[in-house]
Order: structure tokens, then C-alpha cells, then sequence
């Protein structure tokens, strides 16, 4: 062969190599899923920034010593398939998706997980507004729920539930046209208030994570008759600043006192979170936000 052809042979093997490699880039972007913010029927923070046994996605364990998963669009022969990915500010529509195996069929069987099959989380990218949502399914496997994001951005949705005994967590992003100014995190604080409630947070070295405790006061006083909400006493997620790593935590059992709520936490690794407590009292869900800084 001519050292002319042999040059030609190399620049054609080289182009191929080049279109294989982006082909495999375009495959992993896809799979690895990007995503993201709401208002829905249910628990909702609305602008939480202003006063709202964990399962960690994020690729370490979880304070339960689960295995930890990225909050994903596809996970374990898993996927999320959302209806829309888009939605128009302050309209409330129905929010449509299904979970489908690896041979694309819609997963139809769930474990019921604190009284719910399904738990959306819905928060904007910027952890502004939060929302803990339950959606209907129908029986074709098809999971539905009203939801109206009211500001434009881009909001991350997490389906966290369990099928045949394994928890998982996928992520989508649903975006909001229109001008968008990213909300900054609030500062790490002791304390947040919604309505006539206060929480005091405090924590402590627990292991290789740590205790956090909500004491929830009324009017400046002590609560003492917090009623269970989906099975237990308090729920806690908590979504990691820029990439929203996941945990949903749930209370330890043998509550230290009246009115405060403990949690065992293991974050997956050092960055600032924006903590979301949910609890019940006189009937009605109350949601708190509050900035943890994880040292390294």
C-alpha cells in the first residue's frame, strides 16, 4: 500500500473512532439523566426558603446502612418517564409519569413505603420552593398528580418508592420558561418559622453521621401532641446545594421528648444542604427549611 492510501486508511479509522466515542457520550448523557421545580395538591413549602431512616441518593449508604443510588433518570434497570418536561408558570396541570423496567414494560407492583406507594418530591433547582406530593396510580401503572409550579427556573421531580423489596429514587427535570433569577441559600440557622410555629434545630457527632433534633414550638411554646404523619412522627429530606444529591431521612425510633423529632443522618459527603422537615399538628402538615453546612 502507497503511503498515500495508508494515510487515507488512518484518517478513515480515525473518523470512525471519533463518531464511535461520540455516540458513547451522547448514550452516557442520556442514561445519567439531568433534571428539575412546583406547587402540587399536598404537602408544599411554597417559598420554604422563607420560613418547610435516611435513604441517600448519592452513591454512599444511607443513615439505615441502605446501598445509596443517584437520584437518577434511569437506575438499576430502572427509568422515569415523565409526560412533559415542561410546564407554564402558575398553571396547575396534571403531572404524568410511569417507572419502566429494562424491557421498557411499566412497573405496576409497589411496596407500600409510610402509608404511600409513591413519594414525589418536588424542589427548584435553586432550593427555593419545595413540595412532598402523592400520586394516584392507575391501572395501567401510570402515576398522576396536580401540580403548579409558580415561578419560572427549572425544578428537579425525585420518585422515591420501593418495588419488590428495593428502594430507589429516579430524577427528571421539569423547566419553566419565562426570566428567572436564582434564589441564593439562606445562611445555616438554629431556627425556622412558618405561621405561628418555630423550630429549634440542634445537632450532634453521631458515628459516621450525625443526630439531628427538631423541637417544635407553638406561640413560644413547646408542642407536645404532634400527631403521626405517613406513619411516624416527622419526615426530613434533604437536597444537597448545585448537583441536589437526595436523602429522605425518617425519625429514629424513641422520640426524645414530646414535640421534638430526631433523625439519624449520614450525608454523602461534605457541601451545604437545605434540610426540609415535615410534621403534623392540629390536623394540618407544616413544612420548615433550614441550611446545614457538612464539613469535609
Amino acid at each position: 500500500m502507497s503511503g498515500r492510501a495508508r494515510l487515507g486508511a488512518f484518517a478513515a479509522l480515525l473518523a470512525v473512532l471519533v463518531g464511535a466515542a461520540f455516540a458513547v457520550g451522547r448514550v452516557v448523557d442520556l442514561d445519567a439523566g439531568e433534571a428539575a421545580e412546583p406547587h402540587g395538591h399536598g404537602e408544599t413549602a411554597g417559598d420554604a426558603h422563607e420560613d418547610d431512616t435516611s435513604h441517600a441518593a448519592d452513591g454512599g449508604t444511607s443513615g439505615h446502612g441502605e446501598p445509596a443510588s443517584p437520584a437518577l433518570v434511569a437506575q438499576d434497570g430502572l427509568r422515569l418517564v415523565v409526560d412533559r418536561a415542561t410546564a407554564e408558570a402558575g398553571v396547575e396541570e396534571p403531572f404524568a409519569f410511569r417507572i419502566v423496567d429494562e424491557t421498557g414494560a411499566t412497573v405496576e407492583d409497589y411496596d407500600v413505603v409510610h402509608e404511600a406507594e409513591m413519594h414525589l418530591i418536588v424542589a427548584r433547582r435553586d432550593l427555593s420552593t419545595y413540595a412532598h406530593l402523592h400520586p394516584t396510580r392507575a391501572d395501567d401503572g401510570t402515576w398522576t398528580v396536580p401540580l403548579r409550579l409558580d415561578e419560572p427556573g427549572v425544578y428537579r421531580v425525585f420518585a422515591d418508592f420501593t418495588t419488590n423489596g428495593e428502594r430507589a429514587t429516579l430524577g427528571a427535570d421539569v423547566s419553566v420558561a419565562g426570566s428567572f433569577t436564582p434564589t441564593p441559600l439562606p445562611p445555616p440557622a438554629a431556627s425556622a418559622t412558618t405561621g405561628p410555629y418555630e423550630v429549634r434545630v440542634t445537632t450532634a457527632p453521631d458515628g459516621d453521621g450525625e443526630t439531628t433534633e427538631f423541637t417544635v414550638l407553638r406561640d413560644g411554646r413547646q408542642v407536645s401532641d404532634l400527631e403521626p404523619y405517613l406513619g411516624a412522627q416527622g419526615h426530613l429530606v434533604a437536597l444537597r446545594e448545585g448537583d441536589l444529591s437526595f436523602l429522605h431521612v425518617h425519625p429514629v425510633e424513641g422520640q426524645p421528648a414530646p414535640g421534638t423529632v430526631s433523625f439519624a443522618v449520614e450525608y454523602p459527603s461534605a457541601g451545604r444542604y437545605r434540610l426540609f422537615l415535615q410534621f403534623k399538628h392540629q390536623g394540618s402538615v407544616q413544612t420548615v427549611a433550614v441550611t446545614r453546612n457538612v464539613e469535609p
